[in-house]
């Protein structure tokens, strides 16, 4: 193994993915499987804390079929009450669809309740479409007003928000739970002029990621968050005795993706086996198998070479894996070879 990939943090992601159960209570009681996949959720931090990962982070979507995980603050606290040393938070909280001075209080009780183990991962995404924009009360405007967002929730921990004056977010207010920002691309400049840790994934391709962290760490100004650039690589790695069963893995979070690109609908997830049987039309296709690319998946020693690759190419601080497949025990068993792959330690390094 070579010292970038045994020196490097490993921390997981997981978004509370909905399974298909036709025959299942929950579902023929008219529910989508949510309460389930929540509970799953909960599970699996207890799981990856025993396997040795840094983080277990939480996200937010809002009137998703396939995504359990709308309330990322209250389902920390589950994680946190449920395990002891693992570090949790949110990856993340959409911060145009809420006040600074909330997510400020929410994550100052987090912090009080769980001292030192918080973090508080912040995105600029809103509703997915008008009607949900609409019942969140954040519109496009919200997303581009994020940056002044962001310094007053800052300015809450701080006591130098000058928004709201006499106004002070208690329990927040001293505490340091340890902000994140999730980029895409652009949010990099951010990221570093806020003097944040980042948080990046290759959406857009590796070459545009790894130009945005470049442009991250000439940018970046030390703040009272982080005194040097901390950059996050985040993505779905899957590992299984074979290179076609970790393929496999991918198959249903690729046909969800694929699907709500071409019905406008994020599902809940199918057995690839199910997936496998379907006649897709061709736009389907096209983007299954483009959902299926640009992932890390593998033997153990595939994987290995591949993480080793992407880390010395990008100087990455730190990994979060954000994989999704509908078996979960399968998922879990990814999950124990990639610490395997990793020395049996993944959360080795405090980031």
């Amino acid at each position: 193994m070579s010292s970038v990939l045994r020196d490097t943090p490993f921390s997981v992601l997981d978004r509370s993915r909905v399974r298909r159960d036709p025959g299942g209570p929950e579902q023929r009681q008219g529910q989508p499987g949510g309460p389930r996949a929540l509970r799953d959720t909960v599970a699996l931090a207890r799981d990856v804390e025993a396997l040795g990962y840094h983080r277990f982070w939480v996200s937010e979507h809002h009137s998703v079929p396939g995504v359990a995980g709308s309330a990322p603050t209250v389902l920390a606290a589950a994680v946190a009450a449920a395990t002891s040393r693992i570090r949790v938070g949110t990856g993340g909280v959409m911060l145009p669809n809420h006040r600074p001075l909330v997510v400020a209080e929410q994550f100052g009780v987090l912090e009080s309740l769980y001292p030192g183990r918080i973090d508080m991962g912040l995105g600029r995404s809103v509703g997915f479409t008008g009607g949900i924009r609409k019942a969140l009360g954040a519109g496009k405007d919200e997303a581009a007003a994020f940056d002044a967002q962001l310094t007053e929730l800052l300015g809450w921990f701080t006591a130098e928000q000058r928004a709201h004056p006499q106004v002070h977010a208690w329990p927040a207010e001293g505490l340091r739970p340890q902000p994140f920002l999730l980029a895409t691309g652009s949010g990099a400049e951010l990221a570093a002029a806020q003097g944040l840790p980042l948080v990046i994934g290759g959406i857009r391709g590796e070459e545009a990621m790894l130009r945005a962290v470049d442009r991250y760490r000439a940018a970046f100004r030390p703040s009272v968050w982080a005194a040097e650039p901390y950059v996050v690589l985040s993505g779905t790695v899957a590992v299984a005795a074979t290179g076609e069963q970790a393929r496999r893995l991918l198959v249903p979070e690729a046909w969800s993706t694929a699907y709500s690109r071409t019905h406008g609908v994020f599902p809940a997830l199918d057995p690839a086996d199910a997936i496998a049987a379907r006649t897709m039309t061709g736009p389907e296709r096209d983007r299954f198998e483009e959902a299926m690319g640009g992932h890390v998946h593998g033997a153990p020693e595939d994987v290995a070479k591949a993480l080793e690759s992407l880390l010395a190419r990008s100087g990455a601080d730190e990994f979060l894996v954000t994989t999704s497949t509908y078996d979960r025990s399968e998922l879990l068993e990814s999950y124990r070879l990639l610490a395997e792959v990793l020395g049996g330690a993944p959360g080795r390094v405090v980031g």
